[in-house]
């Protein structure tokens, strides 16, 4: 896969720019560079490279390997505005994360008609940058029945990459459809529920109708 690059400007403190996202260069051992990301090329690059790939971010005359380390996005927008990049050492090993894609179909899904239960989407890791892959397959065909599981060990890690998890840390499981009873039991709490629901209103509206009625005592009174 050929290396994306990401091309940058050079950003002063408090400068504004449109259809351009501020971004922060830094890394061990080097000083942080304010940058701009065109935004229309940086969102195409993150789509693709997301922030387990290593990216080229050409600053200057200089292509500086980094991840897309932590990009912000707006809260009510999702437009996003500020992006961290990490420049890495190749000779020096990073933890990241690397996404989980999960392929094919599970029997115990198709035809038990089970739910599949993904438990991680995605797995911590440490490996020199040379090593790191964009994302990591998971064939879900070998779940068969409710008992079958898919544990990190199970994983086909590529040499070099080391996964900070336990090897018996459950990726994928699938769990088995409700029972006419479950079901029957379900649809008894939710009927419970509003019931009390029901019977909390009457109740304040009993309550309204008595506070209203003592009011008006008390008003008969003062005329009185």
């Amino acid at each position: 896969m050929t290396k994306l690059i990401l091309k940058t400007s050079k950003r002063e403190k408090g400068e504004k720019k449109e259809d351009q996202i501020p971004a922060i260069l830094y890394g061990r051992g080097i000083d942080n560079e304010m940058l701009w990301l065109d935004r229309k090329d940086f969102l195409k690059a993150y789509k693709e490279a997301g922030e387990s790939t290593l990216v080229d971010a050409q600053v200057g005359d200089e292509a500086r390997s980094v991840l897309i380390h932590d990009v912000q996005t707006h809260p009510l927008t999702g437009e996003v505005i500020h992006v961290d990049l990490y420049q890495v050492r190749m000779d020096e090993k990073i933890e990241t994360d690397i996404e989980l894609e999960f392929t094919g179909i599970a029997p115990a899904v198709k035809e038990l008609g089970g739910t599949l239960v993904k438990s991680l989407d995605k797995i911590p890791v440490r490996c020199l940058p040379g090593d790191l892959i964009g994302n990591l397959e998971v064939d879900i065909s070998n779940l068969k029945t409710f008992e079958d599981h898919i544990y990190i060990k199970d994983l086909n890690i590529p040499e070099g990459i080391e996964v900070l998890l336990e090897e018996d840390t459950v990726v994928a499981l699938v769990t088995p459809p409700r029972t006419q009873a479950e079901m029957d039991k379900l649809d008894e709490e939710v009927d419970g529920d509003i019931s009390q629901v029901e019977g909390m209103e009457e109740t304040a509206e009993e309550e309204s109708a008595e506070a209203q009625k003592e009011e008006g005592q008390s008003e008969d009174k003062k005329e009185e």
